[in-house]
Formats: C-alpha cells, structure tokens, sequence
C-alpha cells in the first residue's frame, strides 16, 4: 500500500472532520499516556526501594502490561495526529507545520523507544532460567534503573513535545479559522514542557517540584484544545479562504517565469533534466516494446 494512498483520503477530508478526528485521537494519545504515566508506572514506582518497586510490579502485574500498551496506542494517534494537524495548519505556513510534524514524530520515536524500558522489569523478574547467573537484588535493581531510565527519556522525548506545541500555538495564532487564545495556551505549554526538562536536567533536585507547578498550565492548553476541536472544529470557510490565497500566492510566485520569459538558468537547471529523464524513459519503454515483440 503506498503512502499516498493512505494519505489521499486524509488530504480529501473537510477541515472540520479533520479536526474533529484530531481531537478525538488528541483524547486518546493524552488519556493513554497519562494513564500509564500516572496510575501505572506513578502507582507501582518507589523512589529508591528497588525491592518494593519490583513486588508491586509483580502484584499488579496485568495493570503493568496495560500501562505499556496504553502507551503504544498513544503513540499511535500521536503519528496520526501528527499528518492531520499539518495538513490542518499548512495554509498558515507550510514550512513551520511541516517542522512541528517532524518535531512530533521525533518525540513519538523517542517515546517508542524508551517503552523498552517500561516492559524490560516484567523480563528481569520473570524468572527466567537465562538470567539465574544474577541474584532477587541484582534484577530487582535492574527494575528499578530501567524506570529511571524511561523517566530520563520521557523528559527528553517531552523536548521535543514542546517545541511541537509552541509551533502550533503560533500556527494556530495566525490563523483566521481557530481562536487565538487557543495559540496562547499551547505556547504556554510548550514552555512549560521545555522549562520541565531542562529544569530535570539541569536542577534534578527541584525536578518534582517545579513539575507541580507547570502541570496543570500545560494541562490546560492541550485540554481547552481537545474540546475545542471535538466541539467546534475549524472554521471550514476561513481555512479555504486561507489555502486559496496560498494557492494564489504560489501561481503568483511562477506567473513572472510564463510573463517575462525563464532565465538561461531555469532551462539548464530544470527543463533540460526534465527532458532528459522522459527521454530516457521512452527509451527504456521503446527497448522493452522490441523485446517484447522479438
């Protein structure tokens, strides 16, 4: 199946289904990740008590297991989430919503990886007959270094979170078909998540603290957003109007090529390729036309 024909329907799709689907998917990535983040791994991680750690992982098991696979669907709208919200925000600036795409992606792949590390406790404690070489203290220390490495990760992979979100709360500024007060609340949850991490590794010591503190701002931004998109959408007309005076600018941008003639330049760089390879392709159409008939 080839790309664009998956991304076909998604590029044909009414802007406000688009962004009635994005904020169905934003529902699901955030109630997912929050979910493992907050009542699995919150729930059975102990702060410097790998043997507690490693008994309620073990008591609680099953909730584990669903933790990490609530944490692979969010990752999974995340990816969804990050084509619609560009083909959303792309009449506002093409090249700053393609970046916080690849900003988005780039947390999802990094948030992909460190999920790892959230199912590496249920192999060390497994009691598998490979890792008898080691003793209860040593694997349950293992558990213990693996939640603090998916907790590093999750700060660094919430780097990235935060530049996707300041560049769409100012893609979602300067548009005309959602509110701007949507713009500033996603700037300051970026912030939020940005000020977070560094703070986590630059100040470890006050990491929790200020946690506190930014939670709930970055909370809101995304929330007021979710219901916004699930409620109103986008304004269908002013997201046209706004692709049309792309699509406009971008003819305007050739029309001076057609008017006053292409410079030598144009032809050597562009056209004459061109020809070359549709040359070279009849050719090669041409050469199999013969064998075919030999």
């Amino acid at each position: 199946m080839s790309t664009t024909f998956m991304t076909e329907p998604i590029a044909r799709a009414s802007p406000r289904f688009k962004a009635r689907v994005a904020g169905v998917l934003y529902l699901i990535a955030g109630s997912g990740g929050g979910f493992a983040e907050v009542f699995v791994r919150g729930r059975v991680f102990v702060r410097g008590d790998a043997a507690a750690t490693a008994a309620n992982i073990l008591a609680h098991e099953s909730l584990y297991r669903l933790g990490g696979a609530a944490d692979l669907i969010a990752l999974a709208c995340d990816t969804a989430l990050a084509l619609i919200f560009y083909e959303l925000l792309k009449p506002v600036n093409r090249s700053l919503s393609l970046l916080a795409a690849f900003f988005r992606l780039m947390h999802v792949a990094i948030l992909a990886t460190i999920t790892l590390n959230h199912f590496a406790p249920l192999v060390f404690l497994g009691g598998s007959h490979d890792l008898s070489a080691f003793s209860a203290a040593q694997l349950q220390a293992q558990t213990l270094v693996s939640l603090r490495l998916h907790a590093l990760g999750y700060n660094i992979c919430l780097v990235f979170f935060g530049f996707t979100c300041l560049l769409l709360g100012y893609l979602i500024f300067r548009s005309t078909f959602l509110p701007r007060f949507l713009g500033v609340l996603m700037a300051i949850a970026g912030v939020g998540y940005l000020i977070n991490s560094f703070v986590h590794f630059l100040a470890p010591a006050f990491g929790a603290y200020v946690f506190r503190y930014l939670l709930v701002p970055c909370g809101i931004g995304e929330f007021v957003l979710i219901v916004w998109l699930l409620v109103f959408g986008v304004n269908a007309e002013r997201w046209k109007l706004l692709l049309e005076h792309l699509s406009r600018k971008l003819i305007f941008h050739f029309l001076p090529i057609v008017r006053t003639g292409a410079p030598s330049g144009f032809y050597v760089n562009l056209v004459l390729p061109a020809l070359m390879i549709a040359g070279l392709a009849l050719s090669l159409r041409n050469q199999g036309t013969l064998q075919v008939q030999e």
